[in-house]
């Protein structure tokens, strides 16, 4: 029996999800667990498994379309099997989107291409009409290869490449070199710009003697590794005590909801972790509550998946607030960009050795410089500078606030 394969609701309230890319093409056999498709929600792209063995079929639902939850959108079948024909209670919602994103696309055509795809009739991928926007291609010339003369990006491309092979193309001046963006990059191109755009920020800045975060760190890591083997890093130390402080500030962990605030009970700590394709944000919950064990396992789990490319979808939801560190890479400070809805996020740079006074005199100190990037919808410039003091306060003694 064929196996439909359904726009998923990956979150919470979801009503539709947008298609990112087919990771199998039609008339390709698949295997049950095996990266299927790409989708979009607002936290990231994920991609989702085949549910079952077989071929995939049927396609109905293009890259780039946003697609009612639960609507089928292809199906599995058995060799030689037919997909089902009969339309779904959904049929006319998917019509209508479909037909959205094709105008959407048509819309963002040059004129030419625009003309010469509607004088065809002919089913074009996005990437397809990019690409002959890009070289000026009439797509009414280009024969295509998919179901019912789809024109696929192969069937572009091959016309590309024939052009390039040209004697007059060998004398052309050659274009300047483009990089193609994975999804989870153009996603986080999308959200930053979004959030620089749209959020109010302001920025405050903070130096603070890092002298008894690392004394804090030697010992209760070797209190830890003697116990079970846990070693911790300055990240874990500083996450533990933002979010105990952070229960004193409210403000700072509050979203923005359109028209008021809304206050959360729960802290949940995300960590921003560099990977191939850009950044993710990692959450450890309640880590207000967890112990520094809890803490450090936790991260060096989701950091390995972060890598991997395996992050699933609870360890990038919840937010409340956000930590980058970029002290690593010998970043001495930086200004972050807040991940809506949060009210801030705060980055970290180096610990480095700095001249400073010390009971009147100058004196060697391992120095961290702070910056609070704070949305002042919800976070005034006085609940910033509280939260920073108390931070401030808390990283001098840091062993009065945490739990190993």
């Amino acid at each position: 029996m064929a196996i439909s394969v359904v726009m998923p609701a990956l979150e919470m309230a979801q009503e539709t999800g947008k298609l990112v890319a087919w990771l199998k093409k039609e008339g390709q056999s698949v295997a049950k667990g095996e990266p299927l498709l790409e989708i979009e929600t607002d936290k990231a792209v994920m991609e989702i498994e085949a549910p079952g063995d077989g071929f995939l079929a049927g396609v109905t639902a293009e890259e780039g379309a946003v697609i009612p939850v639960g609507q089928t959108i292809a199906w599995i079948v058995r060799a030689g099997e037919v997909p089902p024909t009969e339309t779904s209670k959904s049929d006319s919602a998917r019509e209508t989107t479909r037909e959205a994103a094709r105008a959407s696309a048509t819309a963002t055509a040059t004129p030419s291409a625009a003309i010469g795809a509607a004088e065809s009739g002919a089913r074009i991928s996005p990437k397809a009409r990019r690409l002959a926007r890009e070289h000026g291609i009439e797509l009414s010339s280009v024969r295509g290869s998919g179901p019912d003369g789809a024109i696929l990006f192969e069937d572009v491309q091959a016309l590309v490449e024939g052009r390039a092979g040209s004697p007059s193309a060998r004398t052309a001046v050659a274009p300047a070199r483009s990089e193609k963006l994975s999804s989870v990059a153009r996603l986080m191109a999308e959200r930053t710009t979004q959030s620089w755009t749209t959020v109010p920020h302001f920025f405050l800045v903070r130096e603070v003697d890092a002298g008894a975060l690392n004394e804090a760190r030697e010992k209760l890591t070797a209190q830890l590794e003697k116990t079970g083997g846990v070693r911790l890093s300055h990240t874990d130390l500083i996450v533990a005590i933002v979010a105990r402080v952070l229960v004193k500030h409210p403000r700072l962990n509050s979203s923005w909801t359109g028209d008021g605030i809304e206050h959360h009970d729960e802290i949940n700590v995300a960590i921003a972790i560099a990977v191939e394709e850009g950044v993710v944000a990692a959450v450890i919950p309640n880590a207000h509550k967890a112990t520094l064990s809890d803490i450090a396992t936790q991260r060096r789990a989701l950091a390995e998946r972060a890598r991997e490319g395996k992050l699933r979808l609870a360890d990038i939801s919840g937010a409340t607030f956000t930590i980058s560190n970029l002290g690593m890479y010998d970043v001495d400070a930086f200004s972050a960009i807040i991940t809506p809805p949060q009210s801030a996020i705060l980055a970290l740079g180096r610990i480095v050795d700095r001249v400073v006074p010390v009971e009147g005199q100058p004196g060697i100190r391992p120095m961290l410089t702070m910056t609070l990037s704070c949305d002042h919808r919800v976070v005034g410039g006085a609940h910033g500078a509280s939260f920073l003091k108390d931070l401030v306060d808390a990283l001098a003694y840091p062993e009065r606030w945490l739990q190993a």
